[in-house]
């Protein structure tokens, strides 16, 4: 598994190995798992669910900070990762967040599409 660095990378690997569908159906699963309201179609496209993570994520942030780190649990986004992130800007702070849950929950679904 090579180290993606963009959301693009990450989103061109996925539909090459035709598991976008099984990206958002696992990211579905760890929001439902967490208690928070996001579900999207698996027609969403590449954008738009860029975009709907971002804005779930930056309310989180501001409003629901507990429910916020209990879904970076549930999902297991490295906590080194996150600590390594400048929160001046929650915006910022918010889009790094969304890629970084994005590539834990392309990690999951290509383990288990390859072993």
């Amino acid at each position: 598994m090579k180290s993606l660095t963009t959301f693009s990378e990450l989103i061109a690997c996925s539909e090459k190995e035709q598991l976008y569908d099984k990206l958002v159906l696992q990211l579905n699963k760890d929001f439902r798992f967490a208690n928070i309201d996001f579900e999207v179609s698996t027609q969403i496209s590449p954008q738009e669910l860029k975009q709907d993570l971002l804005e779930v994520i930056y309310g989180l942030i501001q409003t629901k900070f507990s429910e916020y780190l209990n879904l970076l649990y549930i999902i297991d986004v490295s906590e080194k990762q996150i600590k390594a992130l400048n929160g001046d800007d929650t915006l910022v702070l918010a889009e790094q967040v969304s890629f970084l849950i994005l590539k834990r929950e392309w990690q999951k679904v290509w383990y288990r599409a390859k072993y």
